[in-house]
């Protein structure tokens, strides 16, 4: 198989994967509602690299697709806007890749730098509050993104092997994240039972990333998947609200409430459908 007929198969591959990966984070297969954005700048991104397609350039274009990205986009958290970042740097690999110059090494690049511009600018944004930070951390985040992009050009290895293990490591990292959030999650969804928002039993098969792809002990498998989504949503706008301005921080509560009377209507419809299943075997 041929460099650009492989890199082509690889970028398809690893669209698929990350939305595997995305998926396994959020439990929401309607991926391709924030992934336009990303990847039509990924594209336009691309054309700009095909001209000048060296790491710098590389690291600049894709730090500045991911600030439109994360500006015109819903708020996420880092590792969200990690997600994009790569979707955004596999879609400008491709104009690179058709040019037919370095196609596995400019796939390798773009991906790292996306993902890295990914995390970075949707961190500055969304944990750093004075603009002056924001942009000392964006200027990092491209230092970082140029770093990430010139990495795959000095490394010793085959560009095939190279590729190959960069469009690996950014779905393993989405997988990692999901654990590394694991113990935070189960203690902000501890509150939420403490509250009688949920119930002790649904606060373990709720947050452990394995437990919560099952039924959870519900009736309906679909319906508990989206109870954990909105659980799960409960515990990030928490954990955004912390250090936010006042009033920023009263439309999180309020999204808050909202998403806890949607637990407590699912849970007690659920409870309702369990109690009839039960009466049905009974009476049978």
């Amino acid at each position: 198989m041929s460099d650009p007929v492989l890199a082509l198969v690889i970028i398809a591959s690893f669209v698929a994967v990350l939305a595997a990966a995305a998926y396994f984070k959020t439990l929401d297969s309607d991926l391709g509602r924030d992934a336009r954005g990303p990847m039509i700048a990924g594209v336009i991104a691309g054309i700009l690299i095909a001209f000048f397609g060296n790491p710098i350039a590389i690291g600049v274009i894709l730090t500045i697709a991911a600030l439109y990205v994360r500006l015109t986009g819903s708020e996420s958290e880092p590792s969200d806007g990690m997600i994009l970042g790569a979707l955004t740097g596999a879609c400008a690999a491709l104009p690179p890749v058709l040019q037919g110059e370095q196609e596995l090494i400019r796939f390798a690049q773009c991906v790292l730098a996306g993902a890295v511009a990914g995390y970075g600018i949707t961190f500055g944004l969304t944990h750093v509050r004075e603009r002056t930070r924001q942009i000392a951390v964006d200027a990092v985040t491209m230092a970082v993104a140029i770093g990430a992009a010139w990495l795959p050009s000095v490394l010793p290895f085959r560009a095939r092997a190279i590729a190959v293990s960069a469009g690996a490591i950014i779905p393993l990292l989405i997988v990692a994240t999901v654990f590394k959030q694991w113990p935070t999650i189960r203690g902000e969804l501890r509150h939420e039972a403490a509250l009688g928002v949920i119930d002790d039993e649904d606060v373990r098969a709720t947050a452990h990333p394995l437990l919560r792809l099952g039924r959870g002990g519900w009736h309906d498998r679909a319906a508990h998947r989206e109870f954990v989504r909105i659980a799960n949503k409960i515990a990030l706008r928490k954990r955004q609200q912390r250090g936010r301005t006042e009033e920023l921080a009263r439309l999180y509560q309020l999204e808050v409430i909202k998403l806890r009377m949607q637990l407590q209507d699912m849970t007690r419809i659920d409870r309702a459908m369990r109690a009839q299943s039960e009466r049905i075997q009974v009476s049978s």
